[in-house]
């Protein structure tokens, strides 16, 4: 196998952009990059009262269905690596998968000293299975740009598909979709198959975003963006709910600078909401809304995060005398049930993660993988914003489809980290939330690559222009 790798610098460039990259059909797209199939979940048809706990050897035919499927398309990945003639990587990117993988290897150290070492050591592989197809995809759209924006419609029309199953099995069989959470009543949060707190945003995200810059009819983005908050609301997630508040005021910002108009529509769009929240906290009542938003807690439950902080801060003292974590996935679960055990009056049955991406990570393979997870994290979207303020061209005009695609694509990451303070899916995989954060960071990543490349195309170009002229 005669295969090279080289890291791309400023004094190379073999990519050639000279093409306008076609729009392809749906099944056609998943068929060229499946990586996109993971958003789907897959749908696992579960009710909310079976357990399925890898750490107790409790398994059903949907967990090796979700493996079979990773398994699928990472083999596919490798293979197309294994058989490229060359493999070609930006050095911006480098530090990146660098990180992402050294993060890998951190997580699959932790199953030497992990309570379930095999458990551990498993989900280290899906972790690495997950890592190759998103390298396979960056290296794909670096040497053959895709049409971006078809990347954001696909990726809503997934979410839509898959909220269509989760309405369908609500009238089938709503025990797989509805569940009753104390204090807060029945929430319409998809069970297992479907993520409805995740994809309902991302619809709304996507939508929004084409609405205010007339990527297709404003009468369907508005009728879609109206599903997704829907959606939202009926999910009644504080956290989710606070996230895409942050998220829509990131999008709102970004559509402000546009121009001086946007500008002013901005000002009077908040003043009007000033006025109607005045209004509607006259005729309803300060303490009505806040026991809705606030889903009946008591001060005591609002202080905990809803029994939050009791599990970040046995996290935090422990891997203060554990610096290494206690082992990826696996640990926090049966560690967290043996405090319980010794003691701690709340009931950890049914815990298996930190409520909360960045403290899992803590927990999974300690300090070290912490910082690198921050680290990349930074760095990502750093470069989202590096390269959303560039402009590149497409035979000699400006290629608005590349900018817009990471501008939408670097609010819908917002929305993850936001959200992620909340719920632990984004950093375990075979989860939607985690497989969605690395397709969002996958489509950063290509995107900059391909308007990387562009750049430094149009730069050859203009060179050779003035040698000529000279």
């Amino acid at each position: 196998m005669n295969q090279s790798v080289r890291w791309v610098d400023n004094g190379e460039c073999t990519v050639h952009l000279e093409e306008q990259s076609r729009r392809l059909s749906f099944f056609k797209f998943l068929r060229r990059y499946p990586i996109f199939i993971l958003a789907f979940g897959p749908p696992i048809f579960r009710p909310f009262n079976d357990t399925v706990d890898a750490t107790k050897g409790i398994l059903d035919v949907w967990s090796f269905l979700q493996v079979g499927l990773l398994s699928m398309i990472a083999f596919r990945a490798t293979w197309r690596l294994a058989t490229a003639r060359s493999i070609l990587i930006p050095k911006q990117i480098q530090s990146i998968l660098i990180a992402a993988f050294s993060l890998g290897a951190l997580y699959l150290v932790s199953a030497e000293y992990s309570p379930n070492r095999i458990v551990s050591a498993a989900y280290s592989i899906l972790y690495f299975l997950t890592l190759i197809s998103v390298f396979e995809f960056i290296l794909d759209v670096y040497r053959n740009p895709q049409n971006w924006l078809q990347s954001l419609f696909h990726l809503r029309l997934i979410a839509l598909l898959v909220l269509l199953l989760v309405v369908v099995v609500l009238f089938l069989n709503p025990k797989l979709v509805i569940g009753a959470v104390p204090g807060v009543g029945v929430r319409f949060g998809g069970g297992t198959v479907g993520a409805v707190q995740l994809i309902c945003p991302m619809i709304a995200i996507i939508s929004a975003y084409t609405f205010l810059y007339s990527l297709e009819s404003r009468a369907r983005s508005a009728f879609l963006f109206l599903v997704g908050l829907a959606g939202v609301v009926l999910g009644r997630s504080r956290g989710c709910e606070l996230a895409l508040l942050l998220a829509f005021a990131i999008l709102v910002f970004l559509w402000a600078r546009l121009d001086r108009r946007a500008v002013y529509v901005v000002i009077s769009g908040f003043l009007i909401f000033i006025l109607l929240s005045a209004i509607l906290v006259a005729s309803i009542g300060g303490e009505s809304i806040w026991n809705y938003f606030n889903r009946g807690q008591d001060l005591k439950g609002i202080e905990s995060a809803s029994g939050r902080t009791d599990i970040w801060n046995f996290v935090i003292q422990y891997c203060l005398s554990h610096p290494w974590g206690m082992g990826y996935v696996a640990g926090l679960r049966i560690l967290f049930r043996n405090y319980y055990a010794l003691g701690l009056q709340i009931d950890v049955n049914g815990i298996g993660s930190a409520h909360n991406a960045f403290i899992q990570v803590l927990a999974d393979a300690g300090w070290l993988a912490l910082a690198i997870y921050l680290i990349m994290l930074v760095k990502i979207v750093r470069l989202a914003l590096r390269y959303s303020k560039k402009q590149t061209y497409l035979k000699f005009a400006p290629d608005n489809d590349s900018r817009m695609t990471l501008e939408c694509s670097l609010v819908m990451l917002a929305f993850i980290l936001a959200v992620g303070l909340d719920t632990t899916g984004f950093a375990v995989p075979m989860k939607p939330d985690f497989y969605w954060l690395f397709i969002i960071i996958a489509i950063i990543l290509g995107v900059s690559a391909r308007m990387l490349a562009a750049s430094r195309i149009r730069y050859f170009v203009s060179q050779s222009d003035v040698s000529g002229a000279g």
